[in-house]
């Protein structure tokens, strides 16, 4: 991967109507990276997207394209191509001329756009498609037209914003890895807005996770999953249990009463911290094994594992488990050292981490008048 900085932000802020969108963001991305932008909606990944493809002017802060500062420059003068969740294809063109429309504005011979769309055409596997009205196509298929049109431009860099959405969940499979496949033969970077954690664990080279107009964390698909900065980042990324803890001192934590060992250190001695367990990571043994004992009070089959909620203490884990403990059973646990995650506390401490919601939630649906009461004041803000 060329260490090349293609685009920079440099503290750009961002307000639309007062509310701010963006705050004080700084982000550099390399030639031929994958980089994907993830966070719930509403963070400002899309935002972050536009400011690149020059269709939103950031309030203050700078945009820097190979060094060069790009903030006056317009979209169409950015060697940068945008596919959207809707592929804006033009319906009255066939696959043909969807393809080669950029470069007929650009004044390219005929020979020139005849090769180009061949070689994009090979390149999503729609050869032979050439003649065929767009509308006639797939949602799938009208993605790969969006994406040969978008990389016959040649751009430097592609944008691509939550383009996989609307299709079904096999179709998104096949598409992510062919995705993946493209970028990685053209050698071009592509940046990627998603709020789906596992698209953007399969496909980034790097992910940016983002919420409430802030980067949380930027990393490798398994630092973000192994490392999680904040509570919000392990919450967000696949599923965690996220409790209070104190480290004693450096690789010694201690939370519900017990001590247990860890690979973290750095933090003051009696320090507050979040403990991150990752629900696949905990080892279930017989109660007079177990360094912690709770009750199994639900339980869901997923397949390849059961979602085993756990009530150690009042306050309710998750555990994937690939052996079934019926509700009511008492089960311990186990630990490693390397299974135990610190983090500093943030502004999300607090907030995720306890299931104990996760069977609640039919209680509340067998119970029609219970959030009445709530919803009749809502209207007044």
């Amino acid at each position: 991967m060329g260490e090349k900085k293609i685009i920079e932000l440099k503290n750009i802020a961002v307000s639309f109507d007062d509310e701010p969108v963006l705050k004080n963001l700084n982000l550099s991305i390399s030639d031929g990276e994958f980089v994907t932008l993830l966070g719930p909606s509403g963070c400002g990944k899309t935002t972050t997207l536009r400011i690149i493809g020059g269709f939103v002017t950031p309030d203050s802060g700078d945009v820097f394209f190979d060094g060069k500062l790009m903030n006056d420059l317009p979209a169409h003068k950015r060697t940068v191509n945008t596919i959207f969740q809707r592929y804006a294809l033009f319906p009255h063109l066939n696959v043909y001329e969807n393809v080669a429309f950029g470069m007929r504005v650009q004044k390219k011979s005929n020979d020139e756009i005849k090769e180009t769309v061949a070689r994009m055409l090979k390149l999503v596997n729609l050869v032979g498609f050439e003649k065929r009205s767009v509308a006639t196509l797939s949602g799938g298929q009208q993605q790969r037209v969006a994406i040969a049109r978008a990389l016959a431009n040649n751009p430097r860099v592609l944008l691509l914003d939550e383009p996989l959405a609307a299709l079904d969940l096999k179709l998104r499979k096949d598409m992510q890895t062919e995705l993946k496949n493209i970028q990685k033969s053209l050698g071009i970077s592509f940046i990627y807005v998603t709020h789906d954690q596992e698209e953007a664990l399969s496909m980034s080279d790097t992910v940016v996770v983002m919420d409430n107009g802030e980067i949380q964390q930027i990393g490798t698909p398994q630092d973000i999953y192994n490392e999680p900065q904040n509570a919000f980042v392990a919450d967000f990324i696949g599923e965690s249990n996220i409790l209070d803890g104190v480290m004693i001192q450096d690789y010694l934590v201690e939370f519900f009463g017990r001590q247990f060992s860890c690979l973290d250190a750095g933090f003051a001695p009696g320090e507050p911290v979040d403990v991150v367990i990752r629900p696949e990571d905990i080892d279930i043994v017989e109660p007079v094994r177990g360094t912690l004992t709770g009750k199994v009070t639900n339980v869901t089959f997923k397949g390849v594992h059961y979602e085993t909620i756990v009530d150690f203490k009042g306050f309710k884990w998750l555990i994937q488990t690939t052996d079934y403990y019926p509700v009511g059973s008492i089960i311990g646990i186990v630990l490693n050292p390397e299974d135990i995650h610190i983090m500093k506390k943030s502004a999300y401490s607090g907030m995720f981490g306890d299931y104990s919601s996760y069977s609640e939630e039919f209680d509340e649906l067998a119970d029609p008048e219970a959030g009445l009461a709530e919803d009749a004041g809502e209207g007044e803000e």
